[in-house]
């Protein structure tokens, strides 16, 4: 699961610029400032569920760190930690999906669901506010309600859009024992 050979070197490389496009260009607004609808962390998770928790880690914090700097001029570097954070998390269901061997069954989709929802909920409803907080001084008031809807639409992301993306990966795979 920690292992980081070149094949994760790459897939990370890709996937954090993948990450950073869909960061910067394919993302919903929301009526909370500076919060949308990301549907690079779909995309995120399921690099993490495919090539651990390191990569998925170093995947969205490059890319948001990436999608900061090249958008504001600098990474807002609470939310790029709480980014890197959901991908460990979301890593940590390497292996237990069963997309890797073709098989994304319904315990895999249940497993994933719930350690997406945990990365979410302790990326955006802990991590992200208490190092505005501790680190920009930003009011308490404010980040708790930009943290709840991003853990909101981060669930959402992952879980509808991810799962998707998850499924449609696992028919990629020819099954053991399989001619086709």
């Amino acid at each position: 699961m920690f292992k980081f050979g070149t094949k994760k070197i790459v897939a990370t490389g890709i996937g954090a610029a993948l990450f950073m496009v869909l960061f910067m260009f394919v993302k919903i607004p929301s009526w909370v400032p500076e919060t949308q609808f990301q549907t690079a962390y779909a995309l995120g998770s399921l690099m993490a569920v495919l090539f651990g928790p390191i990569a998925g880690a170093l995947i969205q914090f490059i890319g948001h760190a990436l999608s900061d700097a090249a958008q504001y001029g600098s990474p807002w570097w609470s939310w790029v930690i709480a980014s890197g954070v959901s991908g460990f998390i979301f890593g940590l269901a390497y292996k237990r999906t069963g997309i890797e061997k073709g098989e994304f069954t319904m315990k895999g989709v249940i497993t994933w669901n719930i350690i997406q929802v945990i990365g979410n909920v302790i990326a955006w409803l802990i991590v992200a506010p208490v190092l505005d907080i501790v680190i920009y001084a930003e009011p308490s008031n404010l980040v708790f309600t930009q943290g709840a809807v991003a853990a909101l639409f981060g669930v959402i992301s992952c879980g509808v859009l991810g799962t998707l993306l998850m499924f449609a990966w696992s028919k990629t795979i020819p099954k053991k024992g399989s001619l086709e």
